[in-house]
């Protein structure tokens, strides 16, 4: 196959396109209706239009290259090995996202793992996380909080309140 087409030559190969196209409309539109005849033949001028545009060789270059790239793919093992891990990234990444949303082998702040989400508290002294301030009870009111000397500002107290409540000291 040449690597240019002449003027002529991509008229030709638009025309021919276009009337490809055409003949399925009409089985289209037959079957269909006159919607689907009026956009088959809208596609089915395409060809004939990049033909007359002198766009006809830049498709042909384009296709041309597309199949050379995948016939280039088909008979590569190594392109074969690539494809073959794809499926195990996929899988890989979609398992990391479920553990990561249900707590599994996400380290926590302190450096330690997070217990698995329903599982038995680990027992004191195995690694359980420190208890954090009790909770009134129901009716019962919270002291308030006396503030450091020092000068602090308001927002860095709203900070350390923040961190207090997630546990952060």
């Amino acid at each position: 196959m040449p690597e240019t087409l002449t003027l002529t030559s991509g008229l030709t190969l638009g025309a021919a396109l276009a009337a490809v196209g055409l003949i399925i409309t009409f089985f289209v539109w037959r079957r269909k209706g006159l919607a689907f005849g009026l956009r088959g033949l809208a596609w089915s001028m395409l060809p004939l239009v990049a033909a007359l545009l002198g766009l006809m060789n830049v498709l042909m270059q384009f296709v041309l290259g597309l199949f050379g790239v995948l016939a280039g793919l088909v008979f590569n093992p190594i392109v074969w090995a690539g494809v073959a891990l794809v499926p195990l990234m996929v899988i890989l990444y979609v398992a990391s996202g479920f553990m990561k949303a249900r707590g599994i082998g996400v380290k926590q702040p302190g450096g330690k793992a997070a217990a698995p989400e329903g599982g038995d508290a680990p027992a004191e002294g195995q690694g359980a996380p420190a208890a954090g301030p009790a909770t009134p009870a129901a009716g019962q009111v919270k002291a308030p909080q006396q503030k450091k000397s020092g000068g602090g500002d308001e927002n860095f107290d709203d900070i350390e309140a923040l961190l207090r409540k997630h546990g952060i000291e």
